[in-house]
């Protein structure tokens, strides 16, 4: 089951790539566990980790020099997980992810991956596209910010992952959103209230 689960990761790292080329890459890959409340990657580290979720959540949060926690982005089963700044950037982590729940990761070191990537000509193309979704990913929260309202972010938040408000603190779910904790109650209400119409 491990060897379909790392062809999963890189199925869905690299699109359209051909099962038959991931051996070298499948050896690779090890498989993480982490409890709820582990560190992923710390703040200040330069970490060539990337992740593929088999299960679990890991929350990206951000702390300020108030003291304030934010919540940048929450991460889920069959998603990549990565220092966005290390792997694009080669820069430190602005960053801290840790695991809000029981996660089973698949991991593999970005630059051995590199490694075996310039091996083989088939594989720099998937490795532009996994390096174009990272930006598109990033462009997409961006702009959410600017194009949507809070309650059209809680909307398409909620759209894309219907169990996250079981899985996730009001407190975290807010500040992933851009608003307060009281403003994420109202929304709640308007919607119910929309829908009991």
């Amino acid at each position: 089951m491990l060897d379909a689960e790392k062809t999963a990761f890189y199925i869905s790292l690299f699109k359209g790539i051909d099962p038959a080329d991931l051996p070298g890459l499948i050896n690779a890959t090890q498989k993480r566990q982490l409890k709820p409340g582990d560190i992923y990657i710390r703040e200040g580290e330069k970490s060539q980790r990337l992740a593929y979720i088999i299960n679990g959540m890991i929350r990206c949060y951000h702390i300020n020099e108030k003291g304030i926690e934010s919540t940048v982005l929450l991460r889920w089963e069959n998603q990549i997980v990565a220092s966005y700044d290390s792997i694009l950037w080669q820069k430190p982590s602005r960053f801290t992810y840790h695991a809000l729940e029981q996660t089973s990761l698949l991991e593999v070191n970005y630059d051995i991956l590199q490694q075996l990537l310039a091996n083989k000509a088939v594989f720099e193309q998937a490795r532009y596209h996994f390096l174009l979704d990272m930006l598109a990913q990033s462009l997409e929260r961006l702009e959410s910010f600017v194009l949507l309202t809070p309650e059209e972010r809680y909307l398409q938040l909620i759209q894309d992952k219907p169990d996250l408000l079981q899985r996730v603190s009001d407190k975290h779910l807010a500040t992933v959103l851009g608003i307060t904790p009281v403003s994420l109650s109202r929304i709640r209400k308007r919607i119910a209230l929309r829908d009991s119409r």
